[in-house]
């Protein structure tokens, strides 16, 4: 029998809250019992709507975010039982690339300054070495050396996110999360990126995960896709089989959402709701139920489990259980 691999990244019950300003105080529950694992060398798609809990979840799960309850294990090995200054060396394996270049980077910094940076606070090399590799970075991310003595303000979106993701190289982390890399760039930049975090991933042996609402963009890149509702992950697959033949209803209004995705489904696929957002209370029932036109009185009082419906895919659904 093979040995299991021990996943690179897995959380366990993940939860993250928020308390909104004002008088209203009940706590926001913007990540609702996650359990994910990511193995190495994957590319993990996290994909979802504008404020499904995406970005929230990548940051709990490299402790950028102090989650409000469950686990994150990064090599088997819990990151809350690290101190402050094992967290910080462990930090070198995991590094993020923002959706904004231009509001994660100094604006007053030189981009040689920057990506320099992370070499300089974790005492990485000499000064004749973070040289020599700044240079392999700049090649890396096709950028000559020409750029680093400009500032971030004096380059285009494409160029400033070559720089964000130089900087989330320069540590030679083994997992590199990316949250909406390309989501603010024109369609022909938005390739050159997603080329270039393909070829990297190859040359370092990365472990991708991607963030994104596009489904164009994960199905161009990922081999393994996670969709969040709600805070959620309601279906998970490779993505062959999801692309192929989605099961949970939101992914098919999501594939329905994109006009190029049309061919991929039948003619015959299942009807999905409408757009109106679920509301707000719905610790206790399926969060998509008022949007989903198979919802019966089940998925209004239970909240449905993440069960495995075939090899490897898993989803959150009554019409499957």
């Amino acid at each position: 029998m093979a040995e299991r691999v021990v996943p690179i990244l897995r959380t366990e019950e993940l939860c993250k809250e928020f308390i909104p300003g004002g008088f209203y105080q009940k706590p926001v529950r913007v990540v609702d019992r996650v359990n994910v694992e990511v193995d190495p060398g994957e590319i993990r798609g996290i994909v979802g709507e504008s404020g499904s809990g995406k970005t929230t979840l990548a940051r709990c799960s490299l402790r950028l975010l102090e989650p409000s309850s469950g686990s994150v294990y990064f090599d088997g090995k819990d990151l809350a039982a690290f101190s402050p200054a094992a967290l910080r060396t462990k930090r070198q394996e995991f590094q993020m690339v923002f959706q904004d270049p231009y509001g994660s980077l100094n604006p007053s910094m030189t981009v040689e300054e920057i990506i320099l940076e992370p070499l300089k606070i974790h005492r990485i090399g000499s000064r004749d070495s973070q040289k020599q590799y700044l240079q392999e970075l700049l090649d890396a991310v096709s950028l000559s050396e020409h750029f680093l003595e400009r500032r971030i303000a004096e380059l285009s979106g494409g160029q400033q996110q070559r720089i964000g993701i130089a900087r989330g190289l320069a540590l030679k982390p083994r997992l590199l999360v990316a949250d909406e890399p390309v989501s603010s760039l024109d369609a022909s930049v938005q390739a050159q990126i997603l080329n270039l975090l393909a070829e990297l991933q190859q040359k370092y042996a990365l472990t991708l995960m991607l963030i994104s609402h596009s489904l164009g963009v994960v199905h161009y890149l990922c081999n393994k896709i996670s969709v969040m509702y709600r805070g959620r992950i309601v279906e998970e697959a490779a993505a062959d089989s999801f692309f192929r033949k989605p099961k949970h209803p939101y992914s098919l209004l999501l594939l329905h959402s994109m006009p190029t995705m049309n061919t991929i489904l039948k003619n015959d696929a299942a009807p999905v709701g409408s757009s109106i957002t679920a509301p707000a209370d719905s610790a206790s029932s399926c969060s998509f139920h008022p949007r989903c036109v198979h919802a019966f009185e089940l998925c209004r009082k239970q909240t449905p489990p993440l069960i495995e419906v075939e090899d490897g895919e898993t989803v959150a659904c009554f019409l499957y259980s």
